[in-house]
């Protein structure tokens, strides 16, 4: 490909919202690189769930079928490289790559994703994304009626084992210390018959990813076949910080109902800028924002 080649849109990041994106934009006439450094947010998941007509395929297959479809316009450009410096403003942005590459663009999309700060308890690493799992919408149906746990305190845990109760009877609250909860809330889910557990969680037993019980550093043994967290998280990316993009209090890139971040020019989509964590919200985060980058383009040169 050309160095120095100058794009209406750069996405940077190229899974699920990134692909969907380039082509709403590619569709749309629109010259496009897409920048990918190969490490989306769900590689460690084995099957995708709940994207209509990709039900069950593996991650990997949503996006080599993404990707053939997207190379069959000619006007975008795939690039395996990570972006490691982008500057410049609305219409004059400039992006560096790790294999010495500069490109320009008009307009910027970040659909980069986050890091997920797993907790540190053996096995539960192994387990992300398999039996570890952060949303039911995506994982409850092929784990429902089972022995279930929720890794959480306070509010957040009270909120996900109410959530979860829909998938499951048998459910646990681990609250791995101390469980940081109003009284009314501990005596609702102990009428719902959902077991609170203080002790500190020790180990996840398990076979490749798949669990079996759940170790207590007081030596106390559960079974359980899976167990949702939601862990914290940083961006995967920092350029938008450094151009200046707000976040949410949670840490997400604040965007509006069409992708636009606060910086002009800037726009972002996926899981870097969503709580909805799941291809099928990705995908549609993408075509939004590609439509009105494209709409945007539209009316500066009109």
């Amino acid at each position: 490909m050309t160095n120095n080649a100058t794009y209406d849109v750069i996405v940077v990041g190229g899974s699920n919202a990134g692909l969907q994106a380039a082509m709403t934009l590619a569709r749309a006439l629109r010259k496009v690189l897409v920048i990918d450094s190969g490490k989306p947010c769900n590689r460690s998941t084995p099957h995708s769930h709940n994207f209509l007509t990709r039900d069950g395929a593996t991650p990997q297959e949503i996006l080599i079928i993404g990707r053939e479809q997207l190379l069959l316009y000619p006007t975008v450009t795939l690039l395996n490289a990570t972006v490691t410096k982008a500057d410049g403003v609305d219409h004059k942005f400039t992006v560096h790559t790790d294999d010495g590459g500069i490109y320009h663009a008009k307009k910027l999309l970040f659909a980069t994703g986050i890091n997920d700060q797993l907790p540190d308890i053996p096995g539960f690493k192994d387990c992300w994304g398999i039996t570890a799992i952060h949303c039911p919408y995506c994982h409850g149906y092929e784990v429902k009626q089972q022995p279930t746990g929720i890794l959480s305190k306070g509010n957040d845990a009270y909120d996900l084992a109410k959530l979860i109760s829909n998938w499951t009877d048998q459910l646990t609250v681990f609250s791995n210390g101390p469980l940081e909860l109003e009284a009314d809330k501990i005596e609702l889910l102990h009428r719902k018959n959902i077991s609170i557990v203080t002790e500190n969680v020790s180990e996840l037993i398990h076979n490749k990813g798949h669990l079996s019980e759940l170790i207590c550093a007081n030596g106390d043994t559960y079974r359980i076949n899976a167990i949702y967290s939601r862990s914290p998280f940083s961006q995967h990316c920092e350029l938008p910080e450094h151009f200046g993009c707000q976040l949410t209090e949670t840490g997400l890139i604040q965007v509006d109902q069409f992708g636009k971040t606060s910086v002009d020019g800037i726009y972002a989509a996926g899981d870097n800028s969503s709580p909805l964590r799941s291809v099928a919200n990705a995908v549609a985060m993408g075509a939004v924002s590609a439509a009105f980058i494209n709409r945007e383009l539209i009316g500066e040169e009109f």
